[in-house]
């Protein structure tokens, strides 16, 4: 049995969840400073391994027309430099923006702690690939 890990990566922070082991749940885990970046490639990985994961979703901001732009290849650079996992691209169109709106559902004040909004869209980034999955 195994964990599917999901990563929000963006310029600052990198939003981390993980899915159950039936795969059916998507639980926000952490967040993590990107810089350094190889800090922050051996916290994922030391996360992926205590928790067996075995895949890792990273969520790809594609331009709302499809292309990819310099967002999107520099999440896919900083996903390949870790090694010892399945690595999954996923699009995280318009996933900060849902993010958010759920926080402000849940009545949760993230203003003063961003760190919220990239764990939650991590958790959506695993939602939509577990259930593309099932």
């Amino acid at each position: 049995m195994y964990k599917v890990m999901a990563l929000d990566v963006g310029t600052k922070r990198i939003g981390v969840a993980l899915s159950d082991f039936l795969l059916m749940l998507a639980n926000g885990h952490s967040c993590i400073q990107r810089q350094p970046e190889e800090k922050a490639i051996e916290e994922i990985i030391k996360i992926a391994k205590e928790n067996r994961v075995e895949k890792i979703v990273v969520g790809v901001p594609y331009n709302m027309d499809g292309t990819q732009g310099s967002q999107a290849e520099d999440c896919k650079t900083f996903a390949s430099k870790i090694q010892g996992f399945e690595i999954i691209f996923e699009d995280e169109r318009l996933t900060s923006d849902t993010a958010e709106e759920n926080l402000r559902n849940k009545k949760i004040d993230f203003k003063k702690n961003k760190g919220l909004v990239d764990i939650e869209s991590a958790c959506i980034i695993l939602e939509q690939y577990l259930s593309r999955k099932r």
